[in-house]
């Protein structure tokens, strides 16, 4: 259980490695568009919507990473002091009630928007855009489909502590003041 968690849980930190990078690239794209313009008097919708791009693809691709790192946003004034196995029910609670269903309503929801633009290979509305937002809307699936994925590997997780697989349960450590 724990192994499928760890490879789930893996993909997550590949593909939010590999994502950061992006950071860097709309930092220096940024940049190039403000020399482009305020120096050369010259700019280009197509970087300017290029970083829009890779800004959806790192907020989108990296939520599974987030969530991995257990980095999203929590209300803990319980789940901070809590035992390890409240943390692991609360964690699989939280999983199945709420991650999973509303990953899967986002799968539901986005599928027929996304073919219909994958079907007319959807560009900019601008002139000289980019003729490709029909990507842009697949990383929509693939959030959802890799925060899912951490969601089970989350699950598995609890579900391992909760049986009391001291490893798993090493996970959940109690807060230290």
């Amino acid at each position: 259980m724990l192994r499928v968690a760890r490879a789930l849980s893996g993909l997550n930190h590949a593909v939010g490695h590999a994502v950061s990078w992006l950071m860097l690239a709309i930092v220096l794209v940024q940049f190039g568009v403000v020399i482009l313009r305020y120096v050369f008097g010259t700019g280009s919708i197509w970087v300017q919507e290029g970083i829009i791009y890779m800004f959806g693809f790192l907020f989108l691709l990296s939520a599974g990473y987030s969530l991995a790192l257990d980095g999203h946003v929590r209300v803990d004034i319980f789940y901070r002091d809590a035992a390890p196995r409240t943390k692991a029910l609360v964690d699989c609670a939280g999983s199945i009630l709420f991650l999973l269903p509303m990953c899967a309503v986002i799968l539901w929801q986005s599928w027929p928007f996304f073919m219909m633009s994958w079907m007319i290979r959807e560009g900019s509305r601008e002139t000289s855009g980019l003729p490709a937002l029909y990507l842009l809307k697949a990383a929509i699936l693939l959030y959802a489909g890799l925060l899912a994925l951490q969601g089970v590997a989350l699950m598995l997780r609890a579900i391992a502590a909760l049986r009391g697989d001291r490893e798993a349960l090493a996970t959940f450590p109690t807060h230290q003041s």
